[in-house]
């Protein structure tokens, strides 16, 4: 069996402003407890991607040949990552009905 090399995992500073955005979103629209328990999902896929950040699939919208942009779907969300050959850059955590235009900003973002 082939062992995977664990990376660090590495929080850009946008999508700590994009989580207080969904944390807000859900607050009004569910309650504090569902905006707390999805918030506390997003959190367990993050710290996870130490070791599984080849199981997601690469991003559609960020196609590079080395398939550095992956993403993970929650819900009506994509949490955009990048593999680096040190670390996994979590770089937006979005809703997915924002133009693809915007999603393509996200190479933008850096650490």
């Amino acid at each position: 069996m082939v062992e995977i090399e664990k990376k660090e995992v590495v929080l850009s500073a946008i999508f700590d402003k994009d989580l207080t955005q969904v944390f807000d979103y859900g607050e009004e629209t569910f309650g504090f407890s569902a905006a707390k328990i999805f918030v506390g999902e997003i959190y367990n896929y993050v710290w996870n991607l130490d070791s599984m950040y080849l199981v997601h699939p690469e991003c559609r919208f960020l196609l590079t040949k080395g398939k550095l942009y992956r993403n993970i779907i929650l819900g009506s969300y994509i949490i955009i990552y990048r593999i680096t050959p040190k670390r996994t850059e979590v770089l937006r955590v979005i809703n997915s009905r924002i133009s693809v235009k915007k999603i393509r900003t996200t190479r933008r973002v850096k650490l």
